[in-house]
């Protein structure tokens, strides 16, 4: 009788709740994503039909939402370029005037060091094919989209970004990264890496708000990214990330692959993120408009799952919406 009365006396009042809570969600796990597309008018924004709420951004429009997001108390966002003309190489992934660079020197000339700026580091938006690297055939060329990768976070640290954030999942890249960073003197420019992503049917939505799907080549990334039967594989690759110089590693993507970051969390003591990707915020969406689900509740809810399971950082389209709620 005893130890079920106590869990009750623990439950009775929201103050008792409070006081014995284990985890806590604050606006400070947060990182905000956030596309911002060449060829808009500035001032004005996109809606992203597969992702309501969220918008491709003009550059003026993207400064207004970093700014909200500061102002919430989120510390950080992380950029997504979509350009007005691609290539075979994704050239403008790397061009000092390309919008990722442009869009950051904006932010930092409005809020200078009020906000963290990290820059996703990937030729897929930038591609014509789709693809992360340059191809030939149904070949991904790994090596040849490492020296792209590291020549486009260079840029991005050259325009002020205080984190680069590597998603390709090619082998080396951050290595790489840090070599052409610490060369240059960006010693203290941070790397979050992609260090377990998976070859997930969950980034559809994603591809839409980026422009990215594929025109050539394979049809899935399988080559690169990690298969989602398997386990083991991510602690290879996260020693692989960390030997090279990451600072922070990320599962991707998130609810699904809670196990993942929970073993990995207790397993090193780094940093650890999260995302919470397209397909997991458009499908709780999606039921919240069907009256299927409360969204606002589903998706506070997944946040602290995420959280519990040992994530510091989430990075969430969301973020604004719970940090608002949170306050």
């Amino acid at each position: 009788m005893y130890p079920e009365v106590r869990m009750r006396r623990l439950r009775n009042s929201p103050l008792v709740r409070k006081m014995v809570t284990e985890y806590e969600l604050s606006p400070s796990n947060f990182i905000l994503p956030l596309f911002v597309k060449e060829g808009l008018e500035d001032g004005t924004k996109a809606p992203i039909s597969s992702m309501p709420g969220a918008f491709q951004h003009s550059i003026s429009t993207l400064v207004e939402e970093c700014a909200q997001a500061a102002e919430l108390g989120i510390p950080g966002v992380i950029l997504f370029g979509i350009p007005e003309h691609k290539d075979a190489e994704g050239s403008q992934a790397y061009d000092p005037d390309g919008i990722v660079p442009r869009a950051v020197r904006a932010i930092k000339a409005k809020l200078g060091d009020g906000l963290l700026v990290a820059c996703d580091v990937c030729l897929c938006e930038y591609t014509d094919h789709g693809h992360c690297a340059p191809i030939e055939g149904d070949d991904i060329r790994n090596d040849q989209g490492v020296e792209l990768y590291a020549r486009a976070a260079l840029e991005y640290a050259r325009a002020g970004a205080d984190i680069v954030a590597p998603s390709d999942m090619m082998d080396g890249r951050v290595g790489a990264i840090r070599q052409a960073l610490d060369a240059e003197g960006f010693v203290d420019t941070l790397i979050l890496a992609y260090a377990v992503k998976y070859a997930s049917s969950f980034y559809g939505p994603f591809r839409d708000a980026a422009e990215s799907g594929f025109h050539a080549g394979p049809k899935d990334r399988k080559t690169h990214q990690m298969d989602p039967a398997n386990l083991s594989q991510a602690f290879r690759e996260v020693e692989m990330d960390l030997a090279e110089g990451a600072d922070i590693i990320m599962v991707k993507p998130a609810m699904p692959y809670l196990d993942v970051i929970k073993v990995l969390s207790t397993s090193y003591d780094v940093p650890m993120a999260a995302y919470q990707v397209s397909g997991e915020y458009a499908m709780l969406k999606a039921a919240d408009e069907k009256g299927w689900l409360d969204g606002h509740k589903c998706l506070m809810e997944s946040l602290l799952a995420i959280r519990r399971a040992g994530a510091t950082m989430i990075l969430t389209y969301y973020a604004k919406e719970a940090a608002e709620a949170l306050r």
